[in-house]
């Protein structure tokens, strides 16, 4: 009865995020800013602006991030087997380390070409980087705009979201110096461009390499406290304590938890049945979807623990 109760939720939330709409948003991104990608290749080598060549090596990785990314949504709903018990939940978890890692490799190349480009500034049209710079804000901002109601639900779905609105603000940024640029011919804001899209790179990656590390160790989902479950359980009718309390990441979407519950001595096999989906039914208001629990009695308690 509980395991059912359990999986329904799960499937609940789940549901919450509107699967075939984030699909179609990872298609669509991905052709976008691969056509993106595309434009500022060509008109960056014919023109030779390292800013417009930077931000298309940042983008096609945001592509190749959108793909694994789409990848790992795919694979986090394939069933469960005999050899993996959890079906493949974890693949979104560790495409958000991928994404976060390639990011960061990304900027180092593109700041040292930066830093080299400031002792030779090469002439560039001011115009041209700007129009491209323009349509870069279109792609990434409407990419953007397609992630946005769905972006808390879902680390690969913020780390779409988080990206592509980065990649609006650098187009931003590129649009205003290519028209400095063509009033002031100082061409040293084209690298220093450069630098500004690994800073704000740097700055909107950082968080998700954290919380993607963690939630590869199996730590605790940043949105779940330990504190809070043990008071919900010393809140539940029929539960006089807790302890061994496990709480890790499934999926990008699920959190599971083990732990050890206190009973009275003499509860009966339905009361501590009611017991279990109540306080399980107080973990689904945690976002923790699967729950083993583990009864115990004040006078029959776990050697290692202090009852």
């Amino acid at each position: 009865m509980a395991h059912n109760h359990d999986s329904a939720h799960a499937h609940h939330h789940h549901g919450t995020m509107k699967l075939e709409q984030v699909n179609r948003s990872f298609i669509v991104g991905i052709a976008l800013n691969l056509l993106y990608v595309i434009v500022q290749v060509v008109v960056g080598l014919r023109i030779n602006s390292l800013s417009l060549l930077s931000d298309a090596g940042h983008n096609f990785l945001d592509v190749a991030g959108l793909a694994l990314s789409l990848l790992a949504f795919k694979l986090a709903n394939f069933k469960e087997s005999d050899k993996y018990t959890y079906g493949y939940k974890k693949s979104s978890i560790l495409v958000a380390l991928i994404n976060a890692v390639l990011l960061l490799v990304s900027i180092s190349a593109i700041a040292y070409s930066a830093v080299l480009r400031f002792s030779h500034p090469e002439p560039l049209p001011g115009k041209t980087i700007s129009l491209i710079a323009g349509l870069g804000i279109f792609v990434n901002g409407f990419s953007a705009f397609m992630f946005f109601r769905e972006k808390g639900k879902d680390i690969n779905v913020q780390s779409a979201f988080l990206h592509l609105a980065a990649d609006a603000l650098v187009s931003l940024a590129i649009v205003i110096g290519g028209i400095v640029i063509y009033y002031t011919g100082e061409y040293w804001i084209d690298p220093a461009l450069s630098l500004l899209v690994c800073a704000v790179i740097v700055f909107s990656t950082w968080r998700l390499l954290k919380d993607s590390v963690r939630l590869s160790l199996d730590g605790v989902p940043q949105d779940v406290s330990i504190e809070k479950i043990k008071n919900a359980a010393l809140h539940t009718k029929g539960i006089n304590g807790i302890h061994h309390v496990h709480v890790w990441a499934l999926s990008s979407t699920e959190n599971a938890m083990t732990a050890h519950i206190i009973v009275n001595d003499n509860a009966t096999m339905q009361e501590i049945a009611a017991i279990k989906e109540d306080f399980k039914h107080h973990m689904l208001h945690e976002n923790i979807q699967h729950v083993t629990l583990e009864t115990e009695t004040a006078t029959a308690c776990c050697v290692d623990e202090k009852c």
